[in-house]
Protein backbone atom coordinates (compact mmCIF):
# COMPACT_ATOMS: atom_id res chain seq x y z
CA UNK A 1 0.00 0.00 0.00
CA UNK A 2 0.81 3.78 -0.53
CA UNK A 3 2.25 5.77 2.09
CA UNK A 4 0.03 9.23 2.44
CA UNK A 5 1.28 12.81 2.34
CA UNK A 6 2.22 15.20 4.30
CA UNK A 7 -1.66 16.21 5.29
CA UNK A 8 -2.92 13.23 5.90
CA UNK A 9 -0.62 11.56 8.33
CA UNK A 10 -0.72 15.06 10.20
CA UNK A 11 -4.47 14.47 10.44
CA UNK A 12 -3.87 10.81 11.60
CA UNK A 13 -1.24 11.28 14.03
CA UNK A 14 -3.32 14.37 15.91
CA UNK A 15 -6.43 12.27 15.98
CA UNK A 16 -4.07 9.81 17.50
CA UNK A 17 -2.49 12.09 20.08
CA UNK A 18 -5.64 13.64 21.60
CA UNK A 19 -7.22 10.39 22.22
CA UNK A 20 -4.54 8.69 23.97
CA UNK A 21 -3.42 12.04 25.88
CA UNK A 22 -7.56 11.92 27.04
CA UNK A 23 -5.92 8.54 28.54
CA UNK A 24 -8.65 6.31 26.72
CA UNK A 25 -5.93 4.03 24.95
CA UNK A 26 -2.92 1.94 25.19
CA UNK A 27 -0.87 4.51 27.16
CA UNK A 28 -2.92 4.12 30.56
CA UNK A 29 -1.39 2.69 33.64
CA UNK A 30 -3.45 1.19 35.82
CA UNK A 31 -2.19 -0.71 39.38
CA UNK A 32 -4.03 -3.13 41.01
CA UNK A 33 -6.55 -3.57 38.34
CA UNK A 34 -7.43 -6.65 39.41
CA UNK A 35 -8.07 -5.90 43.33
CA UNK A 36 -10.77 -7.77 44.49
CA UNK A 37 -14.07 -6.62 46.79
CA UNK A 38 -16.64 -8.02 49.41
CA UNK A 39 -19.67 -8.63 47.01
CA UNK A 40 -22.16 -6.38 46.49
CA UNK A 41 -19.59 -3.21 47.14
CA UNK A 42 -20.47 0.32 44.84
CA UNK A 43 -17.81 2.55 44.02
CA UNK A 44 -18.62 6.41 42.58
CA UNK A 45 -15.58 7.71 41.03
CA UNK A 46 -14.68 10.95 40.31
CA UNK A 47 -11.77 12.15 38.88
CA UNK A 48 -9.41 14.65 36.85
CA UNK A 49 -6.21 14.88 34.49
CA UNK A 50 -3.66 16.99 32.66
CA UNK A 51 -1.52 16.02 30.07
CA UNK A 52 1.26 18.37 28.47
CA UNK A 53 4.14 18.00 26.51
CA UNK A 54 5.61 17.62 22.92
CA UNK A 55 4.21 15.44 19.98
CA UNK A 56 6.57 13.48 18.03
CA UNK A 57 6.51 12.96 14.01
CA UNK A 58 8.26 11.18 11.26
CA UNK A 59 11.38 13.08 10.73
CA UNK A 60 10.54 13.27 7.08
CA UNK A 61 7.46 15.30 8.06
CA UNK A 62 7.79 19.19 7.45
CA UNK A 63 6.32 19.78 11.45
CA UNK A 64 8.27 21.60 13.93
CA UNK A 65 7.64 22.67 17.65
CA UNK A 66 4.59 20.35 18.11
CA UNK A 67 2.59 20.29 21.50
CA UNK A 68 -0.29 19.78 23.36
CA UNK A 69 -2.44 20.33 26.34
CA UNK A 70 -5.47 17.97 27.26
CA UNK A 71 -7.66 18.36 30.11
CA UNK A 72 -9.70 15.38 30.98
CA UNK A 73 -12.33 14.71 33.79
CA UNK A 74 -13.99 10.93 34.34
CA UNK A 75 -17.22 10.15 35.86
CA UNK A 76 -17.54 6.23 36.79
CA UNK A 77 -19.23 3.77 38.53
CA UNK A 78 -18.30 0.26 39.65
CA UNK A 79 -19.80 -2.82 41.16
CA UNK A 80 -18.64 -6.13 42.63
CA UNK A 81 -20.11 -9.22 41.83
CA UNK A 82 -20.35 -13.08 42.10
CA UNK A 83 -20.10 -14.96 38.67
CA UNK A 84 -19.89 -18.87 39.01
CA UNK A 85 -18.21 -18.37 42.43
CA UNK A 86 -15.78 -16.46 41.59
CA UNK A 87 -15.17 -12.93 42.37
CA UNK A 88 -15.89 -10.55 39.47
CA UNK A 89 -16.94 -6.69 39.02
CA UNK A 90 -18.32 -4.36 36.02
CA UNK A 91 -17.54 -0.81 35.58
CA UNK A 92 -18.69 1.85 33.41
CA UNK A 93 -16.96 5.12 32.73
CA UNK A 94 -17.84 8.47 31.04
CA UNK A 95 -15.15 11.10 30.37
CA UNK A 96 -15.25 14.72 29.05
CA UNK A 97 -11.84 16.33 28.01
CA UNK A 98 -10.79 19.62 26.48
CA UNK A 99 -7.74 20.47 25.12
CA UNK A 100 -5.40 22.45 22.81
CA UNK A 101 -3.01 21.35 20.47
CA UNK A 102 -0.67 23.55 18.08
CA UNK A 103 2.51 23.55 15.70
CA UNK A 104 4.13 24.79 12.67
CA UNK A 105 2.96 22.88 9.40
CA UNK A 106 4.67 23.48 6.28
CA UNK A 107 6.48 26.26 7.71
CA UNK A 108 2.52 27.70 8.78
CA UNK A 109 1.63 28.20 12.66
CA UNK A 110 -1.28 25.45 13.13
CA UNK A 111 -3.84 25.05 16.35
CA UNK A 112 -6.64 23.47 17.32
CA UNK A 113 -9.39 23.22 20.19
CA UNK A 114 -11.76 20.89 20.98
CA UNK A 115 -14.05 19.54 24.04
CA UNK A 116 -16.79 17.62 24.52
CA UNK A 117 -17.67 14.18 25.65
CA UNK A 118 -15.43 11.42 24.73
CA UNK A 119 -16.54 7.45 23.68
CA UNK A 120 -17.60 6.03 26.89
CA UNK A 121 -16.53 2.51 27.89
CA UNK A 122 -17.58 -0.36 30.25
CA UNK A 123 -15.08 -3.05 31.44
CA UNK A 124 -15.82 -6.49 33.07
CA UNK A 125 -13.43 -8.90 34.87
CA UNK A 126 -13.56 -12.24 36.65
CA UNK A 127 -10.72 -13.30 38.90
CA UNK A 128 -10.16 -16.92 37.49
CA UNK A 129 -7.30 -18.10 40.08
CA UNK A 130 -6.81 -17.36 43.13
CA UNK A 131 -10.22 -15.14 44.25
CA UNK A 132 -13.26 -16.66 44.49
CA UNK A 133 -16.75 -14.27 45.59
CA UNK A 134 -16.80 -13.60 49.41
CA UNK A 135 -18.98 -11.62 51.34
CA UNK A 136 -17.31 -8.95 54.18
CA UNK A 137 -16.70 -11.31 56.94
CA UNK A 138 -15.33 -13.76 54.70
CA UNK A 139 -13.32 -11.09 52.88
CA UNK A 140 -11.99 -10.18 56.34
CA UNK A 141 -9.83 -12.77 56.53
CA UNK A 142 -8.64 -12.95 52.86
CA UNK A 143 -4.56 -13.26 52.50
CA UNK A 144 -3.91 -12.56 48.64
CA UNK A 145 -1.52 -14.61 47.08
CA UNK A 146 -1.30 -14.96 43.72
CA UNK A 147 -4.63 -14.59 41.74
CA UNK A 148 -5.13 -14.83 37.60
CA UNK A 149 -7.39 -12.70 35.90
CA UNK A 150 -8.89 -11.95 32.84
CA UNK A 151 -11.02 -8.78 31.70
CA UNK A 152 -12.55 -6.92 28.46
CA UNK A 153 -13.06 -3.02 27.72
CA UNK A 154 -15.71 -1.84 25.12
CA UNK A 155 -15.63 1.44 24.21
CA UNK A 156 -18.51 2.62 22.60
CA UNK A 157 -19.07 5.03 19.30
CA UNK A 158 -20.84 8.04 22.24
CA UNK A 159 -18.58 10.96 21.98
CA UNK A 160 -18.10 14.10 20.53
CA UNK A 161 -17.28 13.72 16.28
CA UNK A 162 -17.69 15.76 13.25
CA UNK A 163 -16.65 14.05 10.02
CA UNK A 164 -15.81 16.96 8.16
CA UNK A 165 -13.28 17.59 10.84
CA UNK A 166 -9.35 15.77 10.86
CA UNK A 167 -9.26 15.48 14.92
CA UNK A 168 -12.63 15.39 16.75
CA UNK A 169 -12.74 13.98 20.27
CA UNK A 170 -14.94 11.07 19.05
CA UNK A 171 -13.47 8.50 17.54
CA UNK A 172 -16.88 7.39 15.60
CA UNK A 173 -15.97 3.11 16.13
CA UNK A 174 -16.48 0.88 18.63
CA UNK A 175 -13.49 -0.47 20.18
CA UNK A 176 -12.04 -3.68 22.55
CA UNK A 177 -9.50 -4.91 25.02
CA UNK A 178 -9.30 -8.18 26.07
CA UNK A 179 -6.75 -8.40 28.80
CA UNK A 180 -4.84 -11.14 30.89
CA UNK A 181 -3.44 -10.18 34.24
CA UNK A 182 -1.68 -11.86 37.08
CA UNK A 183 -1.16 -10.54 40.33
CA UNK A 184 1.42 -11.82 43.36
CA UNK A 185 1.82 -10.16 46.46
CA UNK A 186 4.51 -11.02 48.78
CA UNK A 187 3.53 -11.35 51.76
CA UNK A 188 6.28 -10.49 54.36
CA UNK A 189 7.64 -7.42 51.83
CA UNK A 190 4.39 -6.12 51.49
CA UNK A 191 5.57 -5.86 48.06
CA UNK A 192 2.73 -6.90 45.42
CA UNK A 193 3.81 -7.40 41.87
CA UNK A 194 1.16 -6.63 38.73
CA UNK A 195 1.71 -7.74 35.03
CA UNK A 196 -0.78 -7.20 32.25
CA UNK A 197 -1.06 -8.36 28.69
CA UNK A 198 -3.80 -6.99 26.41
CA UNK A 199 -4.71 -6.11 22.79
CA UNK A 200 -6.78 -3.02 21.88
CA UNK A 201 -8.39 -3.94 18.44
CA UNK A 202 -10.72 -1.48 16.28
CA UNK A 203 -13.53 -1.53 14.35
CA UNK A 204 -13.26 0.63 11.36
CA UNK A 205 -14.64 4.18 11.11
CA UNK A 206 -16.84 4.85 7.76
CA UNK A 207 -17.35 8.00 8.17
CA UNK A 208 -14.16 9.78 8.10
CA UNK A 209 -13.76 12.77 6.15
CA UNK A 210 -16.08 10.84 3.63
CA UNK A 211 -13.61 7.96 3.37
CA UNK A 212 -13.22 4.90 5.27
CA UNK A 213 -10.03 5.25 8.46
CA UNK A 214 -8.79 1.74 9.77
CA UNK A 215 -6.53 1.03 12.79
CA UNK A 216 -4.75 -1.91 13.43
CA UNK A 217 -4.43 -3.64 17.07
CA UNK A 218 -2.34 -1.64 19.69
CA UNK A 219 -0.74 -4.69 21.77
CA UNK A 220 -0.02 -3.24 25.26
CA UNK A 221 1.86 -5.21 28.25
CA UNK A 222 1.85 -3.11 32.09
CA UNK A 223 3.85 -3.81 34.78
CA UNK A 224 3.38 -2.50 38.65
CA UNK A 225 5.37 -3.01 41.54
CA UNK A 226 3.50 -1.42 44.96
CA UNK A 227 3.97 -1.45 48.54
CA UNK A 228 1.62 -1.46 51.22
CA UNK A 229 2.43 1.08 53.83
CA UNK A 230 -0.80 -0.12 55.62
CA UNK A 231 -4.39 -0.91 54.51
CA UNK A 232 -5.63 0.71 51.93
CA UNK A 233 -2.80 3.14 51.95
CA UNK A 234 -0.40 2.54 49.17
CA UNK A 235 2.20 3.50 46.80
CA UNK A 236 3.20 1.74 43.04
CA UNK A 237 6.13 2.15 40.23
CA UNK A 238 4.30 1.78 37.11
CA UNK A 239 5.59 0.99 33.26
CA UNK A 240 4.41 0.21 30.16
CA UNK A 241 5.01 -0.75 26.51
CA UNK A 242 2.63 -0.67 23.82
CA UNK A 243 3.01 -1.01 19.86
CA UNK A 244 1.07 -1.50 16.99
CA UNK A 245 -2.10 0.92 15.67
CA UNK A 246 -0.88 1.63 12.36
CA UNK A 247 -3.58 3.97 10.14
CA UNK A 248 -4.91 3.30 6.77
CA UNK A 249 -7.65 6.07 4.83
CA UNK A 250 -9.04 4.81 1.60
CA UNK A 251 -6.19 2.21 1.60
CA UNK A 252 -3.65 4.90 1.88
CA UNK A 253 -1.41 3.46 4.89
CA UNK A 254 -0.18 6.59 7.38
CA UNK A 255 3.08 7.01 8.97
CA UNK A 256 1.64 6.33 12.62
CA UNK A 257 2.89 3.36 14.17
CA UNK A 258 3.28 3.37 17.86
CA UNK A 259 6.38 1.52 19.35
CA UNK A 260 6.07 3.53 22.94
CA UNK A 261 6.46 3.28 26.43
CA UNK A 262 5.86 5.22 29.56
CA UNK A 263 6.63 5.19 33.49
CA UNK A 264 5.11 6.51 36.52
CA UNK A 265 4.04 6.37 40.37
CA UNK A 266 0.62 6.02 41.68
CA UNK A 267 -0.35 6.28 45.64
CA UNK A 268 -4.03 5.51 47.21
CA UNK A 269 -4.85 7.25 50.15
CA UNK A 270 -7.58 6.34 52.67
CA UNK A 271 -9.95 8.87 53.59
CA UNK A 272 -11.93 6.83 56.42
CA UNK A 273 -14.11 3.83 56.08
CA UNK A 274 -15.97 4.79 52.81
CA UNK A 275 -13.68 7.26 51.12
CA UNK A 276 -10.31 7.08 49.40
CA UNK A 277 -8.10 9.87 47.07
CA UNK A 278 -5.33 8.49 44.19
CA UNK A 279 -3.01 10.53 43.10
CA UNK A 280 -0.34 9.79 39.91
CA UNK A 281 2.07 10.69 37.65
CA UNK A 282 3.35 9.30 34.33
CA UNK A 283 5.93 10.61 31.81
CA UNK A 284 6.56 8.98 28.12
CA UNK A 285 10.31 6.78 28.80
CA UNK A 286 10.11 6.17 24.65
CA UNK A 287 7.86 7.89 22.19
CA UNK A 288 8.38 7.13 18.61
CA UNK A 289 5.08 8.79 17.17
CA UNK A 290 2.87 10.43 19.09
CA UNK A 291 2.34 12.69 22.06
CA UNK A 292 5.69 12.71 24.61
CA UNK A 293 3.51 13.88 27.43
CA UNK A 294 3.57 14.44 31.30
CA UNK A 295 0.15 13.51 32.75
CA UNK A 296 -0.77 14.10 36.56
CA UNK A 297 -4.09 12.83 37.90
CA UNK A 298 -6.29 13.09 40.85
CA UNK A 299 -8.92 10.62 41.75
CA UNK A 300 -11.80 10.94 44.59
CA UNK A 301 -13.65 7.28 45.41
CA UNK A 302 -16.79 6.27 47.71
CA UNK A 303 -17.74 2.93 48.48
CA UNK A 304 -20.83 1.42 49.86
CA UNK A 305 -22.80 -1.44 49.87
CA UNK A 306 -21.74 -5.12 50.25
CA UNK A 307 -21.81 -4.58 54.53
CA UNK A 308 -19.49 -1.48 54.51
Amino acid sequence: MKRSGTVTCTAEILVFVFVTAAGLNAQQLEPRAYSISPIGVNVINMSYGYSSGDLSFDPSLPIDDASARIHGGVAGYFRSIDVAGRSANVAVVLPYVAGHLQGNVQGAFTEAYRSGLADAFARFSINLYGARAMNLKEFSGYRQKTKVGVSVVVSAPTGQYDPTRAISIGTNRWAFKPEVGLTHAFQKTHLNLDAYAAAWIYTANTNYQGGTRTQDPIYNSQFHLSYDVRPRFWLAFDANFYRGGLTTRNGVTGNDLQRNSRVGTTASFPLGRRQSLKASYSAGAVTRIGGNFQTVSVGYQYLWGGGL
